[in-house]
């Protein structure tokens, strides 16, 4: 899960950023309206959390640019202005929550989990395809009612294509959302090819009946066999 925090505020934009680093999150940053402008549209991620007051320019309309564009990403607005008029405005746009500061971590961590299982789960507590089940709450993975182990990025994967089964995938894409933005600064994929190539394989030997193909050309599509 790939997270975009748009915060001016140093000491709070660190806080936030260590506390979802280490909740697994991938975790991307902006400081300024016009950063933050180029990553939330030129990139895709699960959940932006939008301070609205930036040094040089209104939050909002980077919502407002979102909507226009057709982005479906989760967003939180984190402002300290809580005013009805700007929570009635970020939700019309299309924001998903609205958290006032000043906000405990665990809270924050819960609205997350929330607007995602919302959008991507359907409100579901588990992901699941075919005979393969995934516990996000603690990262655990079952196939046909067993347990198996994964590596930290292998599981990120798997958690990749189960939120979006039979759908064509595209490789930088799915890089970006599992390795972060500047992926796309890697001389090459092949560390890539070399989790996907031990993911299909303990799935395979644990007997799954699920398989992420290779569609030569395009991408990857997670399809039941």
């Amino acid at each position: 899960m790939k997270i975009l925090v748009i915060e001016d505020d140093n000491e709070l934009r660190e806080i936030i950023s260590r506390s979802l680093t280490a909740e697994r999150y991938v975790v991307e940053t902006a400081v300024t309206y016009r950063e933050a402008r180029q990553k939330a549209l030129g990139y895709e991620y699960d959940c932006i959390l939008l301070d609205i007051m930036l040094p040089d320019g209104n939050g909002l309309k980077i919502l407002s640019e979102m909507k226009r564009n057709d982005k479906d990403v989760n967003v939180i607005i984190l402002s300290a202005k809580d005013s009805l008029d700007d929570k009635v405005e970020g939700l019309n746009l299309g924001a998903d929550d609205y958290l006032p500061k000043p906000f405990h971590l665990a809270e924050l961590h819960a609205r997350i989990k929330s607007v995602l299982r919302r959008k991507q789960r359907d409100g579901q507590q588990l992901l699941q395809f075919g005979n393969v089940v995934i516990h996000p709450e603690s990262f655990k993975v079952e196939v046909a009612g067993k347990m198996i182990d994964l590596g930290r990025k292998e599981y990120d994967i798997l958690v990749y294509f189960m939120i979006r089964p039979n759908r064509l995938v595209e490789k930088h894409i799915m890089a970006e959302s599992v390795w972060g933005d500047y992926i796309d600064q890697a001389d090459s994929f092949d560390f890539i090819y070399a989790q996907m190539k031990n993911l299909r394989k303990r799935l395979k030997e644990a007997g799954a009946d699920i398989e992420i193909k290779t569609i030569y050309g395009f991408g990857y599509k997670l399809v039941q066999l």
